[in-house]
């Protein structure tokens, strides 16, 4: 009985992170689709063709153009899942999810492709801030840091089918439209199962309360939780407080972020999402075919082949995340995971540096990298699986783990719509540079990475952890019983009532 509740709440979960799958699968296949010939000759021309890739501006506006629409989603759906519900704004969502894939796949020009590449990126940025918070809110406090991991375990899953699906493409559709027109259509099949099947899933039953739909909160609760009644309804009355405490010091509108304590909370949010982007790891996922072929594998099935195996890497490595995430602690793993990635960048940028030399095609204008050394190729390929793998269990699923923790319920949604936003709007940034940096500076681009990455293990991680942020369970008196936990959160106990109630400082 107790194992098939808490493998509820694990499936509830579980089903709402093909949100993110949704986006790990539009960020990998595009990567894949920018090198495709036939791709190249409808939207760069015969010269894209000739030189066997897109020019920088238009490659950087066909992955940057979604990033904008990330943004801009990101921001509605804050107040889209306070008004509408978690639930009824992921399947609104998954619909214009649905409607967009639709025109990549019809797109005859650049303007429809850009145009469908904003709408895309509209929904693929809501549901990007709405499944983390959905799954936090159904969570159990010591599975929640697992559960929203599933999130990005998903969209590491997403990269690598597509991956493969693009490898498969390639092989039996060469030279031909369906090549990249099978690749964009097949994002309907997921979004279509995830707008239909989270309707037979609960609402967020801290949603409910909010809505003062009590009854149906505590229904909810007492379905998806292992735990006695005594349990279910401790939580009940915890959330119950949390609300009406917020609600008695009008905790409920975006000006609330200009003030303390939530100024600090957004601004902490904001900067770990930006640090996030700035490892440089979703650049590395939207050019890995032409990353891996400046590390010497100009062959374009082979560059394919070795981005499918990047998208292995990045599965496997996000197991860790999903089983010790809660044990081990944000601080540790984010540290842990930016030094393993300065090194990799620094390693990758310096043996380009020291064994590569540039040419310039004057017949295709294009600035190629040759590395003649074969073991100079097999480090700089093996570092760039490091770098991911590293990713893969540090800054990728703890950054939206983290964010969701951080706001109190009432402003939950609204805080992580804004962290969610900074996030693609860091990633878009990045993204317009990279294709340029990658023809300009070549192996300079690691090396700038790989100081970001540093600079995130051993100086940022005392912006975020080094001071206190204030979140209450619930209402209570002050009685101070302080202990440190190992996620760097400190606990204070506080009575209220005879009952034993929780502060925590982050």
């Amino acid at each position: 009985m107790t194992s098939n509740k808490n493998f509820q709440v694990y499936i509830t979960g579980g089903f709402a992170a093909i949100g993110g799958l949704l986006f790990g699968y539009d960020t990998g296949v595009i990567s894949g689709v920018l090198t495709m010939s036939d791709f190249l000759l409808a939207f760069g021309g015969p010269t894209s063709l000739a030189r066997g890739s897109l020019t920088s501006s238009i490659s950087g506006s066909i992955v940057g153009i979604m990033l904008v629409g990330c943004f801009l989603g990101a921001l509605i759906a804050g107040p889209s899942g306070d008004r509408l519900s978690r639930k009824y704004s992921i399947v609104l969502f998954s619909v214009v999810f649905i409607i967009s894939a639709i025109l990549q796949t019809a797109s005859t020009n650049l303007f429809m492709l850009l145009l469908s590449r904003l709408v895309a990126g509209i929904s693929v940025g809501a549901l990007s801030m709405l499944v983390p918070v959905y799954q936090s809110e159904i969570a159990t406090k010591n599975i929640r840091g697992r559960l929203v991991s599933l999130q990005q375990w998903a969209i590491t899953i997403g990269i690598a089918i597509s991956f493969w699906i693009n490898y498969g493409t390639d092989i039996y559709f060469l030279g031909s439209s369906a090549a990249w027109r099978i690749p964009l259509a097949l994002q309907i099949v997921p979004a279509l199962i995830l707008a239909i099947g989270i309707l037979i899933f609960p609402f967020s039953p801290r949603w409910l309360m909010t809505q003062d739909r009590d009854a149906e909160a505590l229904r909810v609760l007492t379905q998806i939780r292992a735990a006695s009644s005594i349990d279910v309804l401790d939580e009940y009355n915890d959330i119950k407080n949390e609300i009406i405490l917020e609600r008695e010091q009008s905790i409920q509108s975006y000006a609330q972020f200009l003030y303390p304590p939530l100024r600090r909370r957004l601004a902490l949010g904001i900067s770990i999402q930006i640090l996030q982007q700035l490892t440089g790891i979703n650049s590395i996922m939207y050019y890995a075919p032409e990353i891996f072929k400046q590390a010497g594998l100009n062959d374009q099935r082979a560059s394919l082949l070795a981005t499918g195996i990047n998208g292995c890497v990045l599965i496997l490595a996000t197991i860790p995340a999903i089983l010790y995430i809660d044990r081990l602690g944000r601080r540790f793993v984010l540290i842990s995971g930016a030094c393993l990635m300065a090194l990799s960048m620094l390693i990758i940028g310096g043996t380009m540096g020291v064994h590569g030399y540039t040419h310039f095609n004057e017949t295709t204008s294009a600035v190629q990298v040759i590395i003649p050394n074969r073991t100079a190729s097999f480090i700089i390929i093996t570092f760039v699986y490091i770098f991911v793998a590293s990713f893969a269990f540090s800054w990728g699923p703890t950054a939206w783990i983290y964010c969701t923790e951080i706001f109190p319920l009432s402003m939950r949604s609204r805080g992580t719509s804004i962290t969610t936003a900074a996030n693609w709007a860091t990633n878009c940034i990045v993204s317009f540079l990279v294709p340029t940096w990658l023809e300009s500076l070549t192996y300079g681009t690691y090396l700038i990475f790989g100081i970001l990455c540093y600079n995130n293990g051993l100086e940022d991680m005392d912006l975020v952890f080094g001071q206190s942020i204030f979140a209450v369970d619930s209402i209570g008196t002050k009685k101070r019983m302080k202990s440190m936990n190992r996620n760097g959160i400190i606990k204070m106990q506080t009575t209220s009532h005879n009952d034993l109630k929780r502060i925590y400082y982050f």
